[in-house]
């Protein structure tokens, strides 16, 4: 598959994964926009949340429990930390596979 985040996953491409289960991989991001930066991805290729199917809304409350665990584990729950979700070309996303980013250790600004 040509899908990066698939790669990832099976093993075909090495990155710094910090968590994996049934459901997710969670590793760093390679080109970090905090001093935490994670995505979390589902180990099923769903391209974007767009794309996301009834049998499938279990794989979300399981990404935001996950999002939530790793923040703990990083150290940044209490402070607070941000979630990201692109979805398409217009709203950011790079990578065609639903990805959640994880990001915090600073003050985060804009948006909101």
């Amino acid at each position: 598959m040509d899908c990066i985040f698939c790669r990832i996953i099976s093993g075909d491409i090495k990155s710094d994964i910090i968590y994996r289960d049934d459901l997710l991989v969670a590793f760093r991001d390679i080109n970090p926009k905090a001093p935490v930066h994670l995505l979390i991805v589902p180990r099923k290729h769903i391209a974007c949340l767009a794309d996301v199917e009834d049998d499938e809304l279990p794989i979300l409350g399981h990404l935001m429990a996950a999002a939530n665990r790793l923040a703990r584990e990083a150290g940044i729950a209490d402070k607070g930390y941000r979630l990201v979700v692109n979805c398409g070309p217009d709203g950011g996303q790079e990578v065609a596979h639903l990805h959640l980013h994880l990001l915090g250790g600073r003050q985060m600004r804009g948006l909101g």
